[in-house]
């Protein structure tokens, strides 16, 4: 097991009165975000992609039979992010906010395009300097 630090970066935008903090975490060569905001933060969708594979959404349910609709605020940063992922990217979204207006609802749109590229010039600037996986060919085994 290799003892190395994790790096992480968080980034906060507001406007009219809704806040999307998003936070990332380093794991190796792959990214973990969170994108979170509102009265009750949750994880509501799942984004998974890497560079060279179509990004994929898991939405959970909500309530009276409908499923979450965070996937909206994460995939302008997905789609940004995308063709510069050094490995794969899981991203987790919820923001609610009890009796959300029409106003807060474009506003949380709005601020969904503001976080992308704010993280995309985050990642411009980092090193992946984490060594590779060694995987056994195909004469090996573990002994």
């Amino acid at each position: 097991m290799s003892d190395y630090p994790v790096p992480t970066y968080t980034t906060t935008v507001t406007q009219s009165d809704v806040t999307l903090i998003a936070t990332v975490t380093v794991i190796g060569r792959d990214l973990l975000i969170t994108i979170t905001g509102g009265d009750h933060p949750h994880i509501g969708d799942v984004l998974t992609l890497t560079k060279d594979q179509p990004i994929q959404t898991i939405r959970y349910p909500s309530h009276d039979n409908r499923f979450h609709k965070d996937d909206l605020l994460a995939l302008p940063s997905a789609k940004a992010l995308q063709p510069l992922l050094p490995g794969s990217c899981t991203i987790l979204a919820g923001l609610h906010i009890d009796h959300i207006s029409k106003v807060q609802i474009q506003a949380a749109l709005d601020l969904s395009h503001k976080l992308a590229p704010e993280l995309m010039t985050w990642l411009k600037h980092q090193t992946f300097a984490t060594s590779r996986p060694h995987y056994y060919g195909p004469d090996e085994s573990p002994a």
